[in-house]
């Protein structure tokens, strides 16, 4: 009876406890795989951000300089453009330049040499243009635009330019801001090209009857600083202008002396100096300027023709006069063509 009763307890209890026990075996399950998927997103969310972090690494990765000397790694560049991407070029190193000459020095002929260069930008006289030249500011944002190759010209190459620069002329606010541009183009690796002419009569010359063809314009009423050819040439080489004797000698001590302060101001920057009637004589004097901006050698060519040629005495209306004024002088030498 006993054993009955016994019996009879455990079949009534032992049902109540089963459903407890399995609550508490469903619910152990239930953390242990919640812990699980907890674990595994997480994991994925720190894989994310490494890898997102890693991306970024790879795209800003500074560029590899190139094999140079020490010396050389101020003047390679890498700017970044805001007006377009220079996608696959964006680590081709690129110099910065700037040419230092005065007006008829052949500078315009120059440049366009250089500017057949398959991977130079040579974009004019930037600076003829007052507002650009005001202050020592609107100086510097100017050559900030130039440099990082936002600035857009004929002579705008494409992404993977090697050299971009200007013609700078040392009366369009050079030398009276030299200071601030030296300390400009040394902190930003500018490197200069000094273009200078030997014979400032011959200069003069030029100046003379560009400045008479102004008003005048010789070619079907049209004015043409430079001339693409022979027959051009011909028709403005005509004109024989009369110098002013009384002015003559004070104005090529005026350009002489110009030329020597710029030398001097900017002795410091990395520069070379060339002469127009040496790259006219010598061509290998090219070869020396694309060594120089360290570039691929090329064979640079201009369209251009020149205007004044032969003797001088041909070429001065007052050519008497003038050479008596010189006769004598430091400055006889500029009687004779050189080239």
């Amino acid at each position: 009876m006993a054993d009955d009763l016994s019996s009879s307890v455990k079949d009534v209890f032992i049902p109540k406890r089963s459903p407890l026990l399995l609550r508490m075996v469903v619910l152990v399950f239930a953390v242990v795989c919640g812990v699980y998927i907890c674990s595994v997103c997480l994991h994925q969310i720190s894989t994310g951000k490494n890898a997102a972090f890693l991306n970024v690494q790879v795209t800003d990765k500074p560029c590899q300089i190139p094999n140079i000397q020490q010396w050389e790694v101020p003047y390679v560049h890498y700017p970044k453009p805001k007006t377009y991407s220079r996608a696959e070029c964006a680590c081709h190193p690129v110099r910065y330049f700037a040419i230092f000459s005065t007006q008829r020095s052949g500078s315009g002929w120059f440049e366009t040499l250089l500017n057949s260069h398959m991977n130079v930008s040579s974009n004019g006289e930037i600076f003829s243009v007052k507002v650009r030249r005001s202050n020592v500011s609107t100086i510097v944002e100017t050559l900030d635009k130039l440099y990082n190759l936002d600035w857009l010209s004929s002579a705008s190459k494409n992404e993977c330019t090697a050299a971009v620069g200007l013609k700078w002329m040392l009366n369009q606010g050079l030398i009276q801001n030299h200071q601030e541009i030296v300390r400009y183009f040394n902190s930003r690796g500018v490197s200069v090209i000094f273009l200078f002419r030997r014979n400032l009569l011959h200069r003069m010359i030029s100046i003379l009857a560009n400045s008479y063809d102004r008003d005048a314009k010789l070619l079907n009423g049209t004015h043409k600083s430079h001339v693409h050819s022979p027959r051009e040439a011909e028709i403005l080489a005509r004109y024989k202008p009369l110098i002013n004797a009384t002015l003559l000698i004070p104005e090529l001590r005026r350009v002489e002396e110009m030329t020597t302060k710029a030398l001097e101001y900017f002795k410091s920057t990395r520069h070379i100096l060339l002469y127009y009637e040496d790259v006219v004589k010598n061509s290998s004097k090219l070869l020396d300027v694309e060594d120089f901006l360290r570039l691929p050698r090329m064979n640079l060519t201009s369209r251009q023709v020149k205007i004044h040629k032969g003797p001088l005495s041909e070429q001065v209306a007052n050519w008497d006069e003038i050479q008596k004024i010189l006769d004598g002088t430091q400055y006889q030498s500029f009687l004779h063509a050189d080239y």
